[in-house]
């Protein structure tokens, strides 16, 4: 053996590793060099022969595809936490959208993973807002489930001043029955005016929307490097 084994040595799990990356910095550099790699090698290919370069362009193209299929397979809400959407939402325009070199293809699908985990940590709130956006848009373009929706409420709503009024409290019994009724009556509404298709078009959207702007947004430093005291 060239080395030997250091007693001393520490063992950092993973999740602490990822944590101590995030909180230093270092994931936006480790995004930046395998961007970077990446570009280096798209270079020493192009400056090849013909063929290679024919060939080069398909395996390329192949990687794309794989990497574009497996922002789809991976699971964004792994480790997406409740405290993600307890701190203040990003500033939209600057956090959030960004410029124009804010945005790259992934490189890999480690990249594309890396980016997507992070971004949806970072603008959780902002991609929370976007599926209220876009369930509103839904319920605009279609009225009926919109009028189905407010029925449901306008039902829970009756039923909640009924209990109270008739103190339905003191018989468990009827009310329990009055509960599976209201039940029964809200699946109704929900199904006859469409809200489920609603819902579905708008998680569809915004879950590709967030896949996608999570994938090619580029990391960025969460934290701005503080200047020295001889700077002004």
């Amino acid at each position: 053996m060239v080395f030997s084994s250091n007693p001393l040595a520490l063992s950092v799990p993973e999740p602490a590793f990822e944590s101590w990356l995030r909180d230093s910095g270092y994931l936006e550099i480790l995004d930046q060099r395998t961007s970077t790699t990446a570009s280096a090698a798209s270079t020493n290919r192009a400056s090849e022969t013909t063929t290679t370069v024919t060939n080069g362009f398909f395996v390329s193209l192949f990687s794309h595809v794989l990497t574009l299929l497996s922002l789809f397979t991976l699971n964004p809400f792994a480790k997406l936490t409740a405290e993600d959407f307890s701190g203040e939402t990003p500033s939209w325009s600057h956090s959030f959208i960004g410029f124009c070199g804010s945005y790259s293809f992934p490189s890999s699908p480690s990249q594309a993973r890396l980016r997507v985990h992070e971004n949806l940590k970072r603008y959780a709130r902002n991609y929370a807002s976007l599926f209220i956006l876009f369930f509103a848009c839904t319920l605009y373009k279609m009225p009926l489930a919109l009028v189905g929706l407010i029925s449901c409420l306008a039902l829970w709503d009756i039923f909640k001043f009924s209990i109270d009024r008739w103190q339905l409290d003191q018989h468990p019994v009827i009310r329990e029955c009055l509960v599976r009724i209201a039940q029964c009556a809200t699946a109704v509404i929900l199904i006859f005016s469409n809200v489920q298709m609603a819902i579905f078009c708008a998680l569809s959207v915004s879950y590709a929307s967030m896949i996608l702007h999570a994938a090619f947004r580029k990391l960025t430093p969460t934290k701005q490097p503080s200047r020295g005291r001889g700077h002004k």
